[in-house]
Formats: structure tokens, C-alpha cells, sequence
């Protein structure tokens, strides 16, 4: 069968209407039949199946690992023969043995041919044992006008054909049998909500591992962020009028307002392909797209764990900081905290925001408008107007900066020496502890510093449930 028409005719939302895709808005009129038996609205889905005309996959993975993802997502859990005599046959149905083990790659790096990409959707549809529905669009207007003058010749011979009456008069035979045969319904006992996204977390991870590039840039860009701070400063001193205290602001304010930014771009470089594929095999019902989403996050903590120690490690015994192993945990920890702030905080807006472009930059102003009212280092918060001084407490910079400056300061003692000689007198020597300048920065941090980790880490929990919220509501407008 082949459906026609120009463009915006409405090939697209009939085939959406036929496989249930049409979920939650517009008025269908008229009957379903499947072998004589009518079909339900809320039965399309579970009925049929629709290849669209874009191929979406994760470009690291190769076909055999795709199919049998796709079949794992959709079929409660067997034994690990029944994945693969499933996927070898659909393989060896479509052709597709002899790239098996190809990886299916993009337009950049090569991978399996256009043609054999077609093949692994309509495989991948096949995995769930569907009546198959392939969309087709001409790609210019003039093979439109052609195609269907050449279809309406067609439609006229068939209609008058003895072939035509002989197939109506058997549909409606069928309508009429005492014995209908059964629908052939996909099959109807998916996994749970954990094992799925088990699945997902698992094919997520193996598909950026493969990607080396995303890796490597994932682990060191920190570090290479860090590198730049101690060629600029070398080691922090302890003497004011060398800048004691002025070079440890500035490390901090660097620190705070870069973490972020690095969270970010993980999750603009990463996450859209991944967004991209949710929203397609959600619409099959495979999983509903938080889930892919919370499979992200998953897969990121312990990369962004590793990442953050590696950066740490070296920057904060390479420039001198306190010589303490408990404040290099702290410091650890409390530089965590940001990066995942930032990449969690991109997700959401990934899930409002089309164009990862303009997520970048909203991100970007966030962070930096984040940076200048929370920290204190600008302006001190107490001299800001009312409603900046109130919305500081909503920015986890202000929680960051406390105890990062309570974490380096809090013990320290200054000296003030200027060409060999002793200077007591000189203006910037009024501060000579550490204690001086918190309470000076950011009154009261010392015993808030408990507090303020609670606080600074519970951004994260809040993000991923937003996060969730707002990729629900996508579901709801995606299926129309």
C-alpha cells in the first residue's frame, strides 16, 4: 500500500493516528478492523509499528548491540540465547549479517551505508513484533506531481480490477465469521521500570566509552583549566603585600566560575543525540524519555567524581593550598558540587530548549550572574541591595564560596613583609589571620560550614527531580 500526497497533506499524522502516536489530541472517526476484530484507540500502539523517515541511533554502538538493546527495552528479561537467536534472525531476515558488528557511526566518521541504516529502524521495529508501517517522503515537488499522476492512473485500473472486489468482498467475509483469528499484538510483557533503565544506563555508557575523544575531553578539561591557574600563579604565599590573600580570591572566583561551564559542555556535547533518540523510541513505548534522562545522570557521577579528584589533586597541593588532607577533601567535594550543578542544570534546559546553542549561553549567564551576586568576592553580600542580597540565597555560589573560603582561610596566618623588612604599619597589613578576612567576606561562615555543604549539595537531588518533571512534560507535548 503506498499513501500520497503533497506536503502538509497529512501522510505523516495519518500514519501517527494508525500507530497510536496521535496518544492524548485529535478526534478519529470511523472503524479499525484487525483480522475482523475491531481495534481500540488505545490499542493502536500495541498493534503497530512506524519506521520514520530519519535514522536515529548512537553512532558508537554497533548494529547487533543496538538490536539487541532495543530488544531488552522490549522484552522482559530471558535468557541471554533468546536476545540473540531474536536479534540474528531479524538480522539474517534484513541482511544484514554481514555488518553485525559494524559500528553504525554518522555522516562524520563513516559507520554502515545509508541504505543499511534504513534497515537497522526497520529491524529495530521488527525486534517487537509489530504489523510493520514504513513512511516514505518524495524529496522534491516535481517527482510529488509525477508520482501521483502516476499513482491516480494506477488507483483507477486497481479500483475496477476483479482483484479489488475480490479482496473487499473477503474483508468483509471476515467481518461476519463466528471464529475471528486473534490480533497480532506486540508482545505484551516489557521489562520493569528498573531493569529498563538498567538497559539504558548500560547502553549509554558503552556508547560514549567507545567514544575516546568524549572521554578523555570528559576527564582532563578541568585539569587543563587547572594548568592555566598554576602557570598564572605558580604557588600561593602567605605574605600580604605579596598577595596573599588577593591571589586566593582570584583562585576561588576562577574555580567556581569555571566548574560549572566544564559541567555544561558534557552535557551540550553529549546529551542531545541521546535526547534525540528518547524522543523517538519513546513514542515506540519502549521507555518514557526521564528515563533516559535519568540513565544520563547515572552514567555522569562517577566521570565527573574522577574528573574532579584528577583536577584537585594536582592543583591543590601544586599551589600551596592549606596543607591539610581533610580541607583537600573538602575542597574536593565542594568543587563537585558545581560541575554536576552545571551539567544537571543544562539537562533541564535541554529538555525546554531545542537548539543546544542557545542553552550554552543561557547557562553561561546564569553561572555568571550566579558567580557575581552569591559570591561575595565583587561585592560583599551585606552591602547589596534587599532583593540581590535575597536572591543570592538562591544561587549555589554563595554556599560554594563560603566554604571554600572557610576551607583555605580559616587557620591562617599572614605576614606582612616588604623588601626584607617588616611592615606592620602599611594599610593592607590590618588583616593577619585568616579569620580577619571570613568574617570580613562572609560573616558567620565558619559555623555554617556544615550548612552550607548540605545546602550546596542539595541542589543536585533538586535538579535531577526538575529535570524529570520537565522531560514528563516533553513526553506530554512530543506525543501530541
Amino acid at each position: 500500500m503506498c499513501i500520497l500526497g503533497s506536503s502538509g497533506s497529512g501522510k505523516t499524522t495519518l500514519l501517527d493516528a494508525i500507530s497510536g502516536r496521535l496518544r492524548r489530541t485529535g478526534t478519529l472517526e470511523g472503524e479499525v478492523f484487525v483480522n475482523g476484530r475491531a481495534l481500540h484507540r488505545d490499542q493502536f500502539q500495541d498493534c503497530f509499528s512506524y519506521v520514520l523517515q530519519s535514522d536515529v541511533f548512537l553512532s558508537s554502538l554497533t548494529v547487533r548491540e543496538t538490536l539487541r538493546y532495543t530488544a531488552m527495552l522490549a522484552l522482559r528479561r530471558s535468557s541471554s540465547d533468546f536476545y540473540d537467536k531474536k536479534v540474528e534472525a531479524v538480522m539474517e531476515e534484513l541482511s544484514l549479517n554481514h555488518v553485525a558488528d559494524q559500528m553504525i557511526g554518522n555522516y562524520n566518521f563513516g559507520g554502515i551505508s545509508s541504505g543499511e541504516r534504513r534497515r537497522v529502524s526497520i529491524a529495530a521495529q521488527l525486534i517487537q513484533d509489530p504489523m510493520d508501517l514504513t513512511s516514505v517522503d518524495t524529496q522534491s515537488r516535481e517527482r510529488e506531481i509525477e508520482t501521483y499522476k502516476r499513482v491516480q492512473m494506477l488507483e483507477s485500473a486497481f479500483r475496477d480490477s476483479a482483484i479489488c472486489h475480490k479482496i473487499l468482498e473477503n474483508i468483509e467475509r471476515t467481518r461476519h465469521l463466528k471464529t475471528l483469528p486473534m490480533i497480532p499484538f506486540k508482545t505484551k510483557d516489557p521489562p520493569g521500570m528498573f531493569c529498563k533503565l538498567g538497559v539504558l544506563l548500560r547502553r549509554v555508557t558503552r556508547n560514549l566509552m567507545r567514544n575516546k575523544q568524549a572521554v578523555i575531553m570528559r576527564l582532563v578539561q578541568n585539569l587543563i583549566m587547572g594548568l592555566f591557574l598554576i602557570f598564572y600563579l605558580l604557588r600561593v604565599q602567605n605574605n600580604i603585600l605579596k598577595g596573599a590573600i588577593q591571589d586566593r580570591v582570584g583562585l576561588l572566583y576562577q574555580l567556581v566560575g569555571a566548574t560549572p561551564y566544564t559541567g555544561m559542555l558534557n552535557a551540550v556535547n553529549l546529551f542531545p543525540m541521546l535526547r534525540a533518540v528518547s524522543d523517538q523510541e519513546s513514542q515506540d513505548g519502549l521507555y518514557q524519555k526521564w528515563q533516559m534522562l535519568l540513565a544520563y545522570v547515572l552514567h555522569a557521577l562517577p566521570f565527573s567524581v574522577l574528573a574532579t579528584v584528577i583536577f584537585t589533586s594536582v592543583c591543590y597541593w601544586t599551589l600551596g593550598l592549606y596543607p591539610e588532607a581533610a580541607r583537600f577533601g573538602y575542597f574536593s567535594a565542594a568543587l563537585l558540587a558545581p560541575h554536576l550543578i552545571g551539567e544537571f542544570l543544562t539537562l533541564v534546559l535541554l529538555g525546554m530548549v531545542q537548539n543546544p546553542n542557545i542553552v550554552n549561553s543561557i547557562v553561561a549567564l546564569l553561572s555568571i550572574s550566579g558567580l557575581l551576586i552569591g559570591s561575595g568576592f565583587i561585592r560583599n553580600i551585606e552591602d547589596m541591595p534587599i532583593p540581590l542580597k535575597i536572591l543570592s540565597y538562591f544561587t549555589f555560589q554563595k554556599y560554594c564560596c563560603e566554604i571554600l573560603v572557610v576551607n583555605e582561610f580559616y587557620g591562617l596566618n599572614f605576614t606582612c613583609v616588604g623588601s626584607n623588612t617588616s611592615m606592620p604599619n602599611h594599610p593592607m597589613c590590618t588583616i593577619t589571620q585568616g579569620i580577619h578576612f571570613i568574617e570580613k567576606t562572609c560573616p558567620g561562615a565558619t559555623s555554617r560550614f556544615t550548612a552550607n555543604f548540605l545546602i550546596l549539595f542539595a541542589f543536585i537531588p533538586v535538579l535531577v527531580i526538575l529535570g524529570i518533571v520537565v522531560f514528563k512534560v516533553r513526553d506530554y507535548l512530543i506525543s501530541r
